[in-house]
């Protein structure tokens, strides 16, 4: 019997200036739209497959940020640029919608509504946007985000009532005020239901709720960014921060905040990123989490020799995790099966992809029936396959949200005789009426010296697990620096630990998200925004504590570079300026520029992903040193079609205008 534990991880990160609480404070939508997409119904389609049992994993900093939106009144820009009157918005208010509210994946999302895709093509060919264009915009960008199962129908809320906007999706356009309050409603109605359906299928068994710290930090740089484990050639260390009294908050926080929505604490957690070291064992045992999880890239490291995960005996099971006094079992991520899921099963039909998924599990464990040994390595029931991966921005890439892969893959789950869904609890506790054997943690196999590594192996690094996404380039660096000196200027206003506005924006900022986003090895759409973020953090936290910002926090991280879309195209550049080119859709790009003659070709890398669950496809061109004017020809290798131009053109102009004016 192949036992598989699926964790299903939910995040966002903190987007609000805490000191800031009217209307519109939080300055990102990505918290409202997957809830309506993601959050209420990643645990409702599991509660229509009886048989299956999975985990829930949720951030803190998510949770309160819905919390807040449907009970404090603390709402984002998008939710405020969509409840303005169409007639009354301001031309910086226009811009603003039109060069956001597209905000979402062209072929899943745009075009297969017709008024979405002609109001897209609209703005992509320049053309001017009446009152009853830009009404329509507003609402079909919150439409559009919508899941399946509400578009095309009504689904059940746990307080009795339903959601629908299917209504809505039927008339096309021609929207009026009304309809956009009632997008809106339909949207705090699910909101308002989250945290109640992940409740409801907890209390039915059906789910294990578990949680990540608070803020969703990287514990071990946390604890000690001189202990941090980069590979990548030239990489260097900034100035130590050493705060393990914040690692521990963040977990214990996290604690109590669960209990408070859950009715109980949780018995597991994934580590942000599954970022793991032996350091982190006794924070989370000494608050009562009994499991954590990691990815086999951690095993692979661990210990004097490493482990060979090639063999599914080592990396398909549960260890045990000492230090100092202190124990949690470990559960291991396949990262093929769980990365297949997340990056590669929406290229095939969903029953297809989900037959290929299931015989890629066989295959990886060797199992050959119920019960049995697999491949001669021992009793296959005290195996387990961790498919741990992000629940929430996969669905983008997949049609229809991903609903007909996901049920298609639970219903290959729960018939196959040859496998059984567990929950990492199950399995430790055991479960006689599903049997389940105990696996007691003094039972359990020890893993030795926890490596200090994350799921992800940094780009451009040696090849192996490691912490370089989150530190080691001049710009991550930096961050840690104006972190580090904060926390030692804030260390009398902190040093009680409690929920104050200047510790919860300093946790805040100790966010993995930042991080993720800084220096080269990571891209997203907006790596000026997340810079803003977290710099902002920083200042709320001086502010709070009474004290003054410091000027260095004005000054940005992340240089800025012109960014030309279909949304928001960009007609002209400054001479020495780079010019990033981002498109909906996987292809290349070509361009020419004159009067040089200079041309090329190249692929689109893709980028972002994370927040959104919008991933797009970019290449920087530049910086250009004399004035012309740069030809770009597209190429869509989506195998979709495409309702982009065939080509752009941006003005490169001198920097010095006549008359001596910088333009």
């Amino acid at each position: 019997m192949i036992n598989v534990a699926i964790v299903w991880h939910q995040h966002q990160p903190w987007y609000r200036d805490v000191l800031a609480t009217p209307p519109g404070s939080a300055r990102m939508p990505w918290v409202r739209l997957h809830a309506i997409r993601d959050y209420f119904s990643m645990a409702n389609i599991v509660s229509q497959h009886p048989g299956l049992r999975l985990t829930l994993n949720f951030s803190p900093s998510l949770l309160l940020q819905i919390e807040e939106h449907v009970e404090a009144g603390v709402t984002d820009v998008a939710w405020e640029l969509s409840r303005i009157p169409a007639e009354r918005l301001d031309e910086a208010q226009k811009e603003a919608i039109l060069s956001t509210f597209f905000e979402a994946d062209s072929h899943n999302q745009i075009f297969p509504h017709a008024r979405y895709r002609a109001l897209y093509e609209q703005r992509r060919d320049g053309k001017p946007f009446s009152v009853e264009d830009l009404r329509d915009l507003q609402v079909w960008f919150n439409l559009a985000w919508f899941g399946k199962e509400m578009r095309e129908g009504q689904v059940a809320l746990p307080d009795g009532t339903s959601a629908s906007v299917a209504a809505l999706v039927g008339r096309g356009g021609g929207f009026s005020a009304a309809d956009v309050d009632s997008v809106l409603g339909e949207q705090l109605k699910v909101m308002r239901a989250v945290i109640p359906e992940q409740r409801r299928l907890a209390a039915a068994g059906q789910v294990e709720l578990s949680m990540s710290p608070f803020f969703h930090p990287i514990l071990p740089l946390v604890i000690d960014t001189s202990k941090a484990t980069i590979d990548r050639p030239h990489a260097t260390l900034p100035a130590r921060f050493a705060h393990p009294e914040d690692a521990d908050a963040q977990v214990g926080f996290a604690v109590r905040a669960f209990e408070r929505w859950f009715g109980a604490a949780p018995r597991g957690a994934w580590p942000a990123e599954g970022a793991v070291s032996e350091d982190v064992v006794p924070i989370f045992a000494r608050h009562g989490l009994r499991w954590i999880a990691s990815d086999e890239g951690v095993l692979a490291r661990s210990g004097r020799w490493g482990y060979d995960v090639t063999r599914s005996e080592v990396k398909h099971r549960l260890y045990r995790s000492e230090a100092d006094g202190a124990s949690v079992s470990v559960l291991f991520r396949d990262a093929d099966l769980s990365n297949d899921i997340g990056f590669h099963s929406q290229a095939f039909e969903p029953e297809e992809a989900a037959r290929r998924w299931l015989d890629k599990l066989k295959r990886s464990v060797g199992a050959v029936g119920p019960g049995e040994a697999g491949s001669g390595h021992g009793d296959s029931d005290a195996r387990c396959v961790g498919v741990i991966l992000d629940g929430e921005n996969a669905w983008g890439a997949y049609r229809d949200d991903g609903r007909p892969f996901l049920h298609a893959l639970y219903n290959a789950l729960v018939s196959d005789a040859d496998v059984r869904t567990v929950t990492p609890s199950e399995l430790i506790e055991g479960n006689p009426a599903r049997g389940v054997p105990a696996q007691p943690l003094a039972s359990q196999t020890r893993v030795y010296e926890l490596f200090a590594g994350s799921w992800i192996d940094e780009m451009g690094s040696a090849p192996g697990a490691d912490m370089g996404t989150w530190i080691g380039e001049p710009e991550e660096n930096s961050a840690w620096e104006l972190l580090g000196i904060a926390r030692s200027q804030l260390a009398a206003t902190l040093a009680s630990r409690a929920w104050t506005p200047a510790y919860q924006s300093l946790l805040a900022a100790e966010g993995s998200d930042w991080f993720w986003w800084l220096g080269a090895d990571q891209e997203s759409d907006h790596d000026p925004e997340f810079d803003d973020l977290f710099r902002m953090h920083l200042r709320t936290a001086y502010t709070a504590a009474g004290m003054s910002v410091p000027e260095s926090l004005g000054v940005p991280l992340v240089a800025r570079t012109a960014v030309w879309t279909f949304a928001r195209p960009v007609t002209a550049i400054l001479v020495g300026d780079g010019l990033v080119i981002r498109t909906n859709c996987p292809g290349e790009i070509s361009w020419s520029l004159s009067p040089s003659g200079e041309a090329g070709q190249t692929m689109l890398s893709t980028v972002g992903g994370v927040f959104a669950g919008v991933y797009r496809h970019q290449a920087q061109l530049g910086p250009f040193l004399a004035p012309g004017e740069l030809v770009i020809r597209f190429g869509c290798l989506s195998g979709a079609p495409c309702p982009h131009p065939e080509s752009a053109r941006v003005t490169i102009r001198d920097r010095r205008a006549p008359g001596g004016a910088t333009p």
